[in-house]
């Protein structure tokens, strides 16, 4: 084998264990709604305010791959955000996708009906590539807003 050759198959292999990689440190559906339904019994153990500060700064315990627990009131105020500590407190009423869907209000409005999926399309934060993002969304035990957590496809 030819010195050319060699190296071409190993830099071949090192992207193949880079991509590999790559996708072990996505969460997929599944981690996404049990991390969702940790944080509901999170809220009912420690009481919303405890449980919002661990969500929004206990990245060790509430940032599994790349997932994060989001909180809204039915205002569409984010209470809790994993992903961004700076949007706490906002009002994301007007939030919208890239094809104007509306995402907080959207999610509020899926919680209501019994929670579940709800599709919308986001920049990838490894990526900053424009992605479908389903994020499971359920009420809180307070019945008010959404506890949500998406996941990138």
């Amino acid at each position: 084998m030819s010195k050319l050759h060699r190296r071409a198959v190993i830099s071949l292999a090192a992207l193949c264990l880079a991509g590999a990689a790559f996708a072990q440190e996505r969460g997929g559906k599944k981690e996404a709604k049990a991390l969702a339904d940790a944080a509901f019994e999170h809220i009912k153990a420690m009481g919303p305010e405890k449980a919002y500060k661990d969500f929004t700064t206990d990245k060790a315990a509430w940032n599994k791959k790349n997932l994060y627990v989001m909180v809204y009131d039915s205002k569409a105020v984010a209470l809790a955000h994993g992903g961004n500590e700076k949007l706490v407190g906002k009002d994301l009423s007007a939030l919208k996708d890239a094809h104007g869907v509306p995402i907080v209000t959207g999610l509020i409005g899926l919680a209501a009906k019994g929670g579940g999926w709800f599709d919308c399309d986001w920049p990838d934060p490894i990526t900053k590539k424009l992605m479908g993002k389903p994020t499971y969304a359920r009420k809180q035990p307070s019945g008010e807003g959404f506890i949500g957590v998406g996941i990138y496809r």
